[in-house]
């Protein structure tokens, strides 16, 4: 992992805060959840998703991530369309 690689990843969560992305995580064991959210802050070294899960009636989270998460693909956005 290269640091310029760490930048761009940075760049990118820090542009699209407050937009709505369709996460994919990673669980381990072929376990992934998909779940929606809005970018809320991004931070040096971490950003925060608060997630909402309409479906399930379940309060809202506010999950945090590192860039790291990104590069090594534990996690996945994409930028839903509204």
């Amino acid at each position: 992992m290269e640091t310029s690689d760490f930048d761009k990843v940075r760049a990118s969560v820090a542009q699209s805060c407050g937009s709505r992305v369709r996460l994919q995580l990673d669980r381990g064991r072929n376990k992934i959840d998909v779940q929606e959210g809005v970018i809320q802050e991004a931070y040096p070294s971490v950003f925060t998703i608060l997630v909402d899960d309409r479906e399930e009636r379940k309060p809202a989270q506010l999950l945090s991530f590192s860039y790291t998460d990104i590069i090594t693909k534990e996690i996945r956005m994409q930028l839903c369309e509204d």
